[in-house]
């Protein structure tokens, strides 16, 4: 995929998920968990925007062509499935992933370890992306030119 063609996509994904985000904000009266809410509405703003700045300085980013494919895909992943867990920790009112914002409220058993699962997968995913696009914005090392004795 070429650079220009992801950079665009990371755009509309940071869009899209920036939309969920308010989307969640409109919903936080009617969630099991308002407080979590809040968290989800603005979890969602901020993964929306690190993935669109993240879109900006994609061509800054120079990767082999597999670690870049796969740090596009965890930066998806990512800012997904963070807004996610927020969201349905909201929803289902869990707090074994959340326990400052989740205290006093208890999720059925499986939609406690759904949440943990995507939280922890985020919390992965995130890291690496980051490890793997700090490693592509190393600083370049300077080319040795021969010069004839």
């Amino acid at each position: 995929m070429q650079a220009c063609e992801v950079k665009r996509r990371l755009l509309w994904h940071g869009i899209l998920i920036v939309l969920l985000g308010l989307a969640v904000g409109a919903l936080v009266p009617e969630l099991k968990n308002p407080r979590m809410g809040v968290a989800a509405h603005v979890g969602g703003v901020m993964s929306g925007l690190f993935l669109l700045l993240v879109g900006l300085i994609w061509e800054e980013i120079r990767l082999p062509a597999r670690a870049e494919r796969l740090t596009f895909v965890l930066f998806l992943y990512a800012s997904y499935a963070g807004w996610l867990a927020q969201f349905l920790a909201a929803s289902f009112g869990t707090s074994w992933a959340t326990p400052i914002a989740g205290a006093g409220y208890r999720g059925t058993d499986w939609q406690e370890y759904l949440v943990y699962f995507i939280a922890v997968s985020f919390s992965a995913a995130i890291a690496a992306a980051c490890g793997f696009a700090l490693w592509g914005l190393r600083k370049e090392r300077p080319t040795v030119v021969a010069t004839p004795e």
